[in-house]
């Protein structure tokens, strides 16, 4: 059995339960939508972490290139999902009865969402360095800029609350994820 094939196939389960998760909890949003008060900056951030699952699974066809697979680098990938994972379960919790909405619920639990994203995107450089100088040439300086500024920014907001700054940045997470697949992704080589 190929060796990427069975580290896939983790990956696989892990990035779809994520999935699941943004999924069961836009579909609540439309099922009862006076249930709780929608907030768009908490939206545009699911559809940031819908982008990113879904192009994380894309560019991990990668790793089939990795000549020896060890225990360390399995487990790595295991945690770089899990954290995608771990992301997609703080932004749709399992009760909301003690928020107002999603607002309240969004700027409650920043400070652990940032965090995560913060780690998210170390985790992303780690992941950068696995597969290879030539993969990292490929990349750029608009990997290096685009994954600087989300670990400055995320940081940034751990501690800022102010409603224009998260609204900012959700948008130009939104753009440069996009940006960064029709610049480097849409096709594997």
């Amino acid at each position: 059995m190929d060796v990427y094939l069975h580290v896939k196939v983790l990956l696989s389960m892990i990035l779809g339960l994520g999935v699941a998760h943004l999924l069961r909890g836009v579909a609540r949003i439309v099922q009862h939508p006076r249930k709780y008060t929608i907030y768009w900056v908490h939206l545009v951030w699911v559809l940031f972490l819908f982008l990113y699952l879904i192009h994380f699974w894309w560019w991990e066809f990668y790793l089939q290139r990795v000549a020896q697979w060890t225990f360390p680098l399995y487990f790595f990938i295991a945690i770089y999902a899990t954290l995608l994972y771990l992301l997609c379960s703080l932004f749709f919790p399992d009760e909301m009865d003690e928020y107002d909405g999603y607002r309240g619920y969004f700027y409650s639990r920043r400070q652990w969402i940032f965090t995560f994203m913060a780690i998210l995107f170390v985790a992303d450089v780690i992941d950068t360095f696995i597969k290879g100088p030539d993969y990292r040439a490929r990349l750029g300086m608009f990997y290096v800029i685009r994954t600087a500024a989300y670990i400055l920014l995320s940081l940034m907001a751990v501690k800022i609350r102010n409603p224009r700054f998260h609204a900012v940045f959700a948008v130009l997470a939104v753009a440069g994820e996009a940006l960064n697949i029709l610049k480097l992704y849409l096709t594997i080589h």
